[in-house]
């Protein structure tokens, strides 16, 4: 048996193991105790995200747009929209295409405006690169609540989607729009902090397609724990309500529901250290818009409405308004 003086040794000891582990990113019982967190939950915040009741809401495209992932120009000053809430994404560059739009039958009671995203040039500007490209749309989230959003306040995001009937999309598979994240987690390797997008897309399967009988969608998961996408619910033309969650354990929670209706648990598809990262800041929202980039075909046209932030346990800086 220890003497008293091996056993307060032994304490020691491990009582250091246990906080190096700790601050390395070892699962507390903080974060084993983690529950999904249903997107929508807690304080919305009202100085992001965007209704499009304003008649006037206009998009500033600002000249050529950004290719800075294609060709290293970023072309300043690059698109926003005219309320502050929106901005082009410098690397990709926005939507050819962004409108806003009366709200489609069956969508959120009361609304009457919406907004539409399509692409023609999903890249460098009348150079298509005859490759399946996107563009993006970003909606300031850190740059209006004064920094990034810690995931120990449950932060999340919530956004109405019109789907095309099938005869108006673009006739590829493939992906063809994406609701994703910024944040910021831990590299499990390196146990540095690296940005990470986590998303759902839409995935079309065209008939026009080899061993295609005929026209369906699905959603698309990014990322599971290794990294992989991975093929969530069947999609039929309609409303459908999205959301990602985070929770203090660093998981990303994807939920996705047909119709117009506030998300609940039963709607969560999965939940995962997205690539193997533990999630730590929660930054912006943005939209995929994909085509063909062939210089002739128009991407699908997408509707969105009412995209929002919650955080679960707000700070007064998130929702202090900014205008």
């Amino acid at each position: 048996m220890l003497s008293s003086a091996g056993r307060r040794v032994l304490c020691v000891v491990s009582f250091c193991w246990l906080a190096t582990f700790f601050a390395w990113g070892g699962v507390s019982v903080v974060h084993a105790a983690s529950r999904p967190l249903v997107p929508g939950t807690g304080q919305k915040l009202e100085n992001v995200g965007d209704d499009f009741e304003d008649p006037d809401w206009a998009y500033i495209f600002n000249g050529p747009k950004s290719s800075r992932e294609q060709d290293g120009r970023a072309r300043p000053p690059m698109g926003r929209s005219k309320n502050g809430r929106w901005f082009e994404g410098p690397g990709r560059g926005h939507p050819d295409l962004i409108r806003r739009v009366p709200t489609p039958p069956d969508g959120l009671e009361g609304s009457q405006g919406a907004l539409m995203l399509a692409t023609r040039y999903s890249g460098v500007l009348k150079r298509p690169s005859r490759e399946n490209g996107q563009d993006d749309l970003f909606m300031h989230v850190a740059h209006r609540v004064g920094g990034v959003i810690p995931v120990s306040q449950g932060p999340s995001a919530v956004v109405r989607v019109f789907v095309p009937p099938f005869d108006r999309w673009e006739n590829r598979t493939g992906a063809s729009f994406g609701f994703r994240t910024t944040v910021r987690g831990i590299n499990p390797k390196s146990g540095e902090r690296e940005a990470i997008w986590p998303g759902l897309f839409f995935h079309f399967n065209s008939q026009t397609s080899r061993r295609v009988a005929e026209d369906s969608a699905y959603l698309i998961v990014r990322a599971g724990p290794r990294g992989n996408d991975y093929r969530g619910p069947k999609v039929e033309p309609g409303w459908w309500t999205l959301g990602m969650s985070f929770t203090p354990d660093g998981r990303v929670h994807f939920y996705a529901s047909p119709g117009v209706d506030d998300l609940t648990e039963d709607d969560r598809i999965g939940s995962h250290y997205c690539y193997g990262y533990r999630c730590v800041q929660f930054k912006d929202v943005f939209f995929d818009v994909f085509n063909a980039n062939n210089g002739r075909n128009w991407s699908t046209a997408w509707i969105i409405d009412d995209p929002a932030v919650y955080v679960a346990r707000p700070r007064r800086r998130h929702i202090a308004r900014r205008r």
